[in-house]
């Protein structure tokens, strides 16, 4: 049983443990604000760090590989964004409004960073492109994810406003200039401690589920959402998972990709970053929504995890 649970990946069992936390102890209605304030701190650190690490000649050195980059950002932002939004309106008959409106959300969130850049290295493909790419779409993702949500939703369901850009801008972009700006003083301590770089990531993704699921479990999620809305929950995120995974590979091998750019691209393409989109949702988002727009964001990730390493291991097989 422990050889089993160990080889479940790191984190899964984050994000399945965060869940369990919120249902059985959740934040307390008047903890609420201290425990959101506890996030963006966390949040703050972090994006402090990844300014820290990703150096300068590494993002200009990336931003010149046009026939990757520009077409991944596309298909990020604007296709995943459209075919959220096709899932949140065909979801209007079998799913709650606020579930579905996740679907969206889920959408126009920026790829991983982490797991995108371990897959690809595992499948064979170019990890420089990978770092790079996954590191871009994210800065990008502060930019446009909150504003391309807002755009899609519709003035009824739009959260963007002058108080969540300040927001956003404060809690995201800023940390991440900081940390450019101190790069030459800290840069070679934090490559020597990446350890504690990884620790801060997944104690942010974490905490960011905890606090956003305890919102969701004080609109009593488990009683509210039966069985049928679970399957339809389970399928929907299944079928934009193959989409992503399968288009965007479709689409490296239209773009005659060299097979390394090819495997970046699927991974940078496919996945959908949880460690942005937990902490923004609990920034964006009230307490009362936070929690059940996070859902889909939740089980996608926790299926592309499942379904990452297989493929990854496939092509690793086949390289060379």
């Amino acid at each position: 049983m422990i050889a089993l649970f160990q080889r479940i990946d790191p984190m899964v069992r984050l994000i399945v443990g965060a869940i369990l936390l919120a249902t059985v102890l959740p934040v307390s209605e008047s903890a609420h604000e201290t425990a959101q304030g506890v996030v963006n701190a966390a949040v703050f650190t972090l994006f402090l760090f990844y300014g820290m690490r990703l150096s300068r000649g590494e993002i200009w050195q990336g931003l010149g590989n046009h026939r990757l980059l520009v077409p991944l950002v596309i298909w990020i932002f604007g296709v995943m964004g459209a075919a959220g939004w096709l899932l949140w309106q065909a979801s209007s008959a079998f799913l709650p409004p606020m579930l579905g409106l996740g679907f969206l959300y889920l959408g126009v969130l920026p790829s991983t960073v982490q797991s995108a850049t371990v897959y690809s290295s595992l499948a064979g493909g170019n990890v420089a492109s990978s770092v790079v790419a996954a590191a871009l779409v994210n800065i990008l993702g502060v930019f446009l994810t909150v504003p391309l949500y807002s755009l899609l939703a519709g003035s009824e369901d739009a959260v963007f406003s002058g108080q969540t850009l300040v927001k956003v801008l404060t809690i995201l972009l800023l940390p991440f200039v900081l940390g450019q700006a101190l790069q030459r003083f800290t840069g070679e301590w934090v490559a020597r401690n990446r350890k504690y770089t990884t620790w801060i990531d997944r104690s942010v993704i974490g905490l960011g589920v905890y606090v956003a699921f305890s919102s969701a479990v004080a609109q009593d999620i488990w009683t509210m959402l039966d069985a049928q809305v679970w399957i339809a929950l389970l399928l929907a995120c299944s079928v934009l998972l193959v989409f992503a995974y399968g288009g965007v590979w479709i689409l490296g091998g239209a773009l005659k990709l060299s097979r390394g750019d090819r495997i970046a691209m699927l991974f940078a393409g496919g996945q959908k970053s949880i460690a942005m989109g937990a902490p923004l949702a609990t920034v964006i988002f009230p307490a009362a929504m936070a929690g059940t727009v996070l859902l889909p964001l939740l089980v996608y990730h926790l299926a592309q995890m499942v379904v990452a390493a297989p493929i990854a291991s496939r092509l690793g097989r086949t390289s060379g």
